[in-house]
């Protein structure tokens, strides 16, 4: 026998994020309420949030602030970002 769903979630989110992660869901094959009860899952199973939460630091923030300005380094291949990575 299956277990009852009654009960109810509700949550204000931007519409735009909405329609984003509908549309992956979608893609996933996966309902709203599939994928929250997933979420709700992975909860229980971690004792917690599945991922990991963190403030970046200073040079991470910087980084993040260059890139959404569109400043930084392009490279025209893996191997030239490995390079001046050096690794």
């Amino acid at each position: 026998m299956g277990t009852s769903k009654t009960a109810s979630a509700r949550a204000l989110i931007d519409p735009k994020i909405k329609k984003e992660a509908e549309a992956v869901l979608k893609d996933l094959g996966l309902s709203v309420s599939k994928s929250f009860e997933l979420y709700y899952r992975q909860i229980i199973a971690h004792r917690g949030l599945p991922f990991e939460l963190q403030v970046p630091n200073e040079k991470t923030m910087k980084a993040i602030e260059n890139s959404r300005q569109g400043k930084g380094k392009a490279f025209s291949s893996t191997k030239d970002l490995f390079d001046d990575l050096e690794i």
